[in-house]
This record gives C-alpha cells, structure tokens and sequence, in this order.
C-alpha cells in the first residue's frame, strides 16, 4: 500500500516534533469541544456545570489557550461524563 503524504512527512523527526508539538496544544480544545458537541451541550450550558463562565469554555476549546488547569478540566470531564487522563509520552 502507498504510504500518503502525511505519512511520509511524519518519518521526518523535525516535522513529527512540531506537528506533535502542535497536536498537543490543539487536542485538548478539540477533545473539549468535540465531547461537548457529542453530549448536545452548549458552551453556556457545559460552563453552568462547571461553575465558570461561557468565555472560559471558550478559551478552552481554543486551539490557541496553553494556560489548562487541571482542577476545572477535571471539571470539566465530569460534566461530560468523562475522565481526565494525563499522560507523558
């Protein structure tokens, strides 16, 4: 089978470093909304749950927030029904 272009990017260490860099930031504001969306809950609605504001969600399902508190997405997983897990790879 053909290897696609993303995959040969990804054999590139300097590539794989920044888009694993990159991946990191995005995820957890990607997963954040993406469960959010599954459960059919509005930003307004998850940020009730947690206790925060509306625009706090919002900073957190941004690509671009780095400044996560474990505490409120502990939180946050909660209202959604899920666990938190972190892990170092």
């Amino acid at each position: 089978m053909k290897k696609s272009i993303f995959d040969r990017k990804m054999e590139d260490r300097k590539f794989k470093a920044v888009y694993d860099e990159v991946s990191a930031k995005m995820s957890i504001g990607e997963q954040i909304a993406e469960l959010r969306h599954k459960a059919r809950m509005s930003q307004l609605e998850l940020a009730k749950k947690v206790h925060t504001s509306r625009t706090a969600i919002a900073r957190y399902e941004s690509g671009e927030y780095n400044k996560y508190n474990v505490g409120t997405l502990a939180k946050i997983a909660g209202a959604l029904h899920k666990r938190l897990k972190i892990s170092f790879s």
